[in-house]
């Protein structure tokens, strides 16, 4: 089944170009407009009889599906509904969850989508993206080949072996990759004919997958060390062949791995890591509108780190370069972060000390006046009480972790504290907003990683604002493609970043909100998408030419789910 999207000379209309007829048509989901198809179209196409003869518009199918969505009685069986309507009917899916994206939003992603990567071999329908598989590494190009395009603009890649909070979901993790592709259409406009999802199986080490007689991947132990490594490599190349102009996204690797193969790949292809980059990227751009808050300028700010995995290192390495561009030198700035683990503070003296986390390990001098001397039982109260940090996030995955004490300790060090637990899903946050509010005396200043409902503390009404990457990697992913850049960098992230506070209203900030709200998304990805095109221009990675009507440029390229007029193309 071949399509294509074109233009009609005479009128300009965009249209869809098939080569095929009938029942094809209507099991493709990039063709399939179910009953929408108009009189004309089921004339040259060959439709009638294979659909109920009533012609209905967008509208009318929107609201039938959104019927059905809403008699589901769990979020799992929503979620149920939505894949099997994108499994149908691209566009109508897409249309659906964009006119209700505050709703459906956590279905489609987090937290929803935790919980389907685990029950991924249960409630598969379809097959949908690319699997390539370990025992296949030998046939890599030839699977990427039948891929629905020659062509496409984004890929998003994962092993499966840590998904959000979870773990180790092994072939499940697919549902991560599609889940992400999905937010780059619905909030920068990136055509889903243009994107890939793609499931790297190397086995899996969950034994509760590896013992359910429905599981659908590799059934074996992970693959590690080199022929692990080799694999990956072999991916890499094949991507570079098969598709040299796609933007390649890394998502839920182990954290060793996820910075490695950003290291290692980072120089050969368009490539960037959502959970490192992505991540850091949306932190400091709450952090940024915060500080609107507290009227301290970032250069006087503290951070300590409940976590030291990938999403710390980024976020870190980020925040020391907008400190440096504030006038610190770049060791100065990273003594302003302190990071504690589940091993407890993080020092140079630990053994086997994992070398990602080094650059913020300190030194035994630096601690002489904690209680206890050794660092694996310094805890993160006492940490507080010592470092006095300005800003306090959470990347741990460890629920619970921001006790009253905790809490207590911050509010103690600053009249409004910055305390961001951004573990997800839900069940993962370190704390809860109305938590962290309580028990700061309406004081806190709080994001999040996962939705959380307002919260009314004496009388007045904190907005919490989602962390969520989504507000980031899709408008970079655009203006990335629109400028045909050739790498991502990290001056591109910072100023993204920089972007996306610069979208947080007055009113926003008045509700402690520090990030947009949602519905505002499609806006934040098209300011994004403009600043990174910039940024690539001015480090030669794109050529000037994207400058020319950017604004416009960027708008244009933003696909929007609506019907195409169908047209049979001659072979």
């Amino acid at each position: 089944m071949t399509f294509s999207i074109k233009t009609d000379p005479t009128t300009r209309q965009e249209y869809m170009a098939v080569r095929q007829r009938g029942r094809s048509l209507l099991i493709n989901p990039f063709t399939n407009k179910g009953t929408a198809f108009t009189a004309s179209e089921r004339d040259e196409l060959n439709l009638w009889g294979l659909l109920p003869p009533a012609i209905c518009t967008i509208e009318q199918q929107l609201r039938r599906t959104y019927e059905n969505f809403q008699a589901k009685p769990t979020d799992l069986e929503k979620f149920i509904y939505l894949t099997s309507l994108h499994d149908r009917n691209e566009t109508l899916f897409f249309r659906l969850v964009l006119e209700h994206i505050d709703e459906m939003m956590p279905i489609v992603y987090t937290p929803m989508v935790g919980q389907a990567c685990q029950e991924f071999s249960h409630i598969y329908r379809r097959g949908r993206g690319i699997y390539v598989s370990f025992d296949q590494r030998d046939k890599i190009e030839n699977i990427l080949s039948n891929c629905h395009t020659a062509d496409p603009s984004v890929i998003v890649v994962t092993d499966g072996e840590r998904i959000l909070g979870l773990g180790d979901q092994g072939a499940g993790g697919m549902g991560i990759s599609i889940g992400k592709l999905c937010l780059y259409t619905l909030c920068a406009g990136i055509s889903p004919y243009s994107t890939v999802p793609i499931m790297l199986d190397v086995g899996t080490d969950n034994k509760e997958r590896l013992q359910d007689p429905l599981y659908l991947g590799l059934r074996q132990k992970r693959v590690r060390g080199k022929h692990y490594q080799s694999f990956v490599d072999h991916f890499v190349a094949a991507v570079v062949k098969v598709f040299p102009n796609v933007l390649l996204q890394w998502e839920d690797f182990l954290k060793e791995n996820a910075l490695i193969q950003l290291q290692r790949h980072r120089d050969s292809l368009c490539t960037f890591n959502d959970d490192i980059q992505g991540t850091a990227g949306v932190v400091l751009a709450g952090l940024l509108s915060a500080l609107k808050i507290t009227g301290i300028p970032l250069s006087d700010q503290r951070l300590l780190f409940a976590g030291a995995g990938a999403s710390a290192q980024g976020i870190a390495d980020l925040l020391v370069s907008a400190l440096v561009e504030e006038g610190l030198t770049t060791t100065e700035a990273q003594r302003r972060v302190w990071m504690v683990d589940s091993r407890g503070l993080v020092t140079r003296d630990r053994k086997n000390l994992e070398g990602f986390k080094r650059t913020y390990a300190r030194s035994a001098g630096e601690t002489p006046e904690f209680t206890c001397n050794d660092p694996a039982r310094i805890s993160l109260e006492e940490t507080i009480s010592h470092v006095r940090p300005t800003i306090l996030i959470g990347t741990s995955a460890a629920p619970g972790l921001f006790t009253r004490e905790v809490v207590e300790a911050m509010s103690r060090c600053n009249e409004r504290p910055i305390i961001f637990p951004l573990s997800n899903p839900t069940s993962r946050a370190e704390c809860t907003p109305e938590q962290a509010i309580a028990w700061s005396s309406g004081r806190a200043i709080i994001a999040t990683g996962s939705p959380f409902s307002p919260v009314d503390y004496n009388g007045h009404t904190h907005r919490i604002g989602q962390g969520n990457n989504a507000f980031l990697f899709p408008g970079l992913g655009l203006g990335v493609t629109v400028a045909r850049a050739r790498r991502v960098t990290n001056r591109m992230i910072l100023d993204a970043a920089k972007a996306l506070a610069g979208m947080v209203t007055d009113a926003d900030l008045e509700q402690t909100a520090v990030y947009p709200e949602l519905r505002r998304i499609r806006d934040c990805s098209h300011a994004v998408a403009c600043s990174v095109i910039r940024s690539a221009v001015e480090e030669g990675h794109a050529t000037a030419a994207a400058l020319k009507n950017l604004e416009e440029t960027v708008q244009q390229a933003m696909w929007f789910p609506d019907y195409l007029p169908v047209h049979l193309d001659s072979p």
